[in-house]
């Protein structure tokens, strides 16, 4: 009786509007919610703040932080990061809980590959990486969290060994196109654009969920 009624609420919550969550940089949490509406996922989204990967040490206790509550209410559950910065402390977490991350050092794998990644920074070793959210987001969260809008003289100190922008779009579009010009502007840099889409997240996360891709 009692194994019927665990089989009955496994089933209750695999055909629940929650029954899959990802916990997720905030970054990706737009083109995470287009992608599972697009393909009927019944997937929760946990968004962290995007300006942690400003302090990526922060990262990794910010999920396994929140994975418990997660965990307790979902049947699958994944982790929308990469290693990000985290120098490995993001898959102690993975290890610590047995819940799967994006592979990769970062989004930029993610959304282009680290084939890639690693392809361009033959050509191009000083390339600074913009994704859709860092176009959109730019003054808040590059020239405000580097101070340089009360101190532009610090953007050499930062931006002098950069060469180019690159703007790897999953989404482009006019307004983002501007948006990315200013953003290069703001720092004294070329842009380039590349379209990579979102087919690499999506790649991704029907892995970590375990969907037929």
């Amino acid at each position: 009786m009692e194994g019927s009624a665990r089989m009955e609420g496994s089933a209750r919550m695999e055909g629940s509007a929650e029954a899959w969550a990802i916990v997720a940089c905030g970054a990706l949490s737009t083109e995470i919610s287009e992608i599972s509406g697009r393909r009927g996922w019944p997937l929760k989204i946990y968004p962290l703040p995007p300006l942690l990967h400003n302090h990526p040490e922060k990262i990794a206790g910010a999920v396994r932080e929140l994975l418990p509550e997660v965990i307790a209410s979902h049947q699958r559950v994944a982790i929308a990061y990469a290693d990000c910065g985290t120098y490995g402390a993001l898959d102690g977490v993975v290890e610590e809980f047995n819940i799967p991350r994006l592979a990769g050092a970062h989004c930029y794998d993610v959304f282009a590959t680290p084939e890639r990644i690693s392809e361009i920074m033959d050509e191009e070793p000083g390339t600074y990486y913009l994704t859709d959210y860092l176009v959109r987001s730019f003054h808040r969260s590059v020239i405000v969290e580097l101070g340089l809008d009360r101190y532009p003289d610090l953007r050499p100190d930062y931006f002098a060994h950069y060469q180019r922008v690159l703007w790897l779009a999953q989404q482009p579009s006019e307004e983002l196109r501007t948006l990315a010009l200013q953003a290069a502007a703001a720092i004294s840099l070329p842009l380039e654009v590349e379209v990579v889409g979102s087919m690499g997240l999506e790649r991704q996360l029907a892995h970590l969920l375990r969907v037929n891709s």
